[in-house]
Parts: structure tokens; C-alpha cells; sequence
């Protein structure tokens, strides 16, 4: 299934007029779907994703050999492959984005405990700013990087609020102005803080959805500890300030949860 058709028209609108400024220290106009200040209820923040470690590892019990040479140590933040196959079909979220967001999940769970990120959350962040890494016909490859590269608008003090260059045009291609880069959609000064090597490659792009996932779900726990209501809600908005902004993202990350279930 689509994002549009799970959502309606309507959220195809605002992926296509509204700037996903992760950070920003203004309030951007967000063209979503008009809510009541964020009414909705905050995602379920408890559905795991299943691990190839963990499935790896009860096999190798079951077939152990004293004499047998050792096994690799699995990834303990590859998701397992029939879950991914199984959820992505269930949520209509492309598989290679959900392997990005499960990986972030899985990551962020063992570094920050408290914190409680959810992949939900985070696939709605990617669901809401490009659709997954495929907003404006950019196609999103087996390598997590999306063709083209996906450019937010220049943030020059019209529809969106004023950032002049931070980065020297190195990351957004704009030596006047910032511009949100992207499937997650960071504004360079806020990479510069929140960068991430999502799939261990020794570098960290926020072009790569791998780093973009993990940096999101790094960059969410700033906040505290996620299932609480009130702290889901806070670092939602740190994302994009509005109100309208949280209450789609709650309704999306709830779909997928419900999906998944």
C-alpha cells in the first residue's frame, strides 16, 4: 500500500509544501491536515522489531558443535528478514526504509534503554518529510541512498524561516542558504550536532537513510524517555514546529503500529 493511499490526498499535499526542518529554532508553517492541537494520541513506543541475531543465535543453539569452527558474531542490529518482508507488506512502508528504521530502533535501544524510540515513530518522521526517501520521484536504492538526492527548499525568510549558510553548500549545494537534506530531512547545523554512521561505513551522511534513521532516533532521545505522552510530544516538535506537524506524525506512527501489530 502507498503513503497516499493510506493517508489520503491530503498528506501527499503537505510532503510536497511543507519544509520537515529537523531542529529550527522558529516555527515553520506546516500545510497538514488541520488537527486540534495535537490531540492525537502518542504512538505505541513497544513494537520491536525482530533481530537476525536473535534468530541467528537460537539456531546456532540448536545445532552447536563442539568441533565446529567458530561462528561470525551476528549483527545485533540487523533485522531479520521475514519480519522486514512481513511488516513492510503490513505497513506499505518500503522494505529497505523499514531496514533503516528497525536498524535505528534496535541501535538507540541498546545505547540510550531509557529512551524507548520506537521504528514507528521514526518511519513516520521518513513517511511525513519524503515518503520514505522517494518524495519528488528520487528512488531510493538497495544502498539507502535515495536518486536524485533529495533537497528541501531554500530556507531565505520566504514561506519558511531565514538560515544562511552554515555548511559552505558541502551538504545542501547552496553556498547562500540552508536547505533540508535528505529522506529525514536535517538542516546541515543540525547534522553537524546529530551526525550518524548508520550502516558502518566509516563516514556519515545525512543523504543515507541508514545515517539519517540513526541520527533521528539519537536526536529524539535528547528529550527523555519516549512513552511518556508529553515527552513523545516535545521531541516531535523539536522536529517541525507545529502542532499540526505531531498530531500527523502521531496518526502515521499509530497506523503503522496497527498495521504491524
Amino acid at each position: 500500500m502507498t503513503l497516499d493511499r493510506a493517508l489520503g490526498t491530503a498528506v501527499v499535499v503537505v510532503l510536497l509544501t511543507a519544509a520537515g526542518l529537523i531542529g529550527l529554532a522558529v516555527t515553520v508553517a506546516y500545510g497538514g491536515a488541520d488537527r486540534s492541537g495535537g490531540a492525537e494520541q502518542p504512538p505505541a513506543q513497544d513494537v520491536v522489531p525482530t533481530t537476525a541475531a536473535t534468530v541467528g543465535a537460537a539456531d546456532g543453539a540448536a545445532g552447536a558443535d563442539a568441533d565446529a569452527a567458530p561462528r561470525a558474531t551476528p549483527d545485533p542490529y540487523l533485522p531479520d528478514a521475514a519480519w522486514l518482508s512481513t511488516t513492510a507488506t503490513a505497513t506499505g512502508i518500503p522494505a529497505r526504509a523499514l531496514a533503516a528504521y528497525a536498524r535505528a530502533h534496535l541501535q538507540v535501544a541498546a545505547e540510550q534503554p531509557g529512551c524507548r524510540v520506537a521504528w514507528n515513530t521514526i518511519a513516520a518522521l521518513g513517511g511525513v518529510e519524503s515518503i520514505h526517501g522517494t518524495i519528488h520521484g528520487s528512488v531510493l536504492g538497495e544502498d539507502g541512498w535515495p536518486q536524485p538526492a533529495i533537497r528541501g527548499p531554500a530556507l531565505d525568510g520566504g514561506k519558511f524561516g531565514a538560515i544562511r549558510d552554515t555548511d559552505g553548500g558541502s551538504l545542501d549545494g547552496d553556498t547562500t542558504w540552508d536547505r533540508a537534506v535528505g529522506p529525514l530531512q536535517f538542516i546541515p547545523s543540525t547534522w553537524e550536532r546529530w551526525a550518524a554512521d548508520g550502516n558502518g561505513d566509516g563516514a556519515a551522511d545525512p543523504n543515507q537513510i541508514d545515517d539519517a534513521a540513526l541520527a533521528a532516533g539519537r536526536y529524539l532521545c535528547h528529550s527523555g524517555d519516549l512513552r511518556v505522552p508529553d515527552t513523545w510530544r516535545r521531541a516531535i516538535f523539536s522536529f517541525n514546529h507545529s502542532d499540526v506537524y505531531v498530531a500527523d506524525i502521531a496518526a502515521l506512527a499509530n497506523t503503522y503500529a496497527q498495521r504491524a501489530g
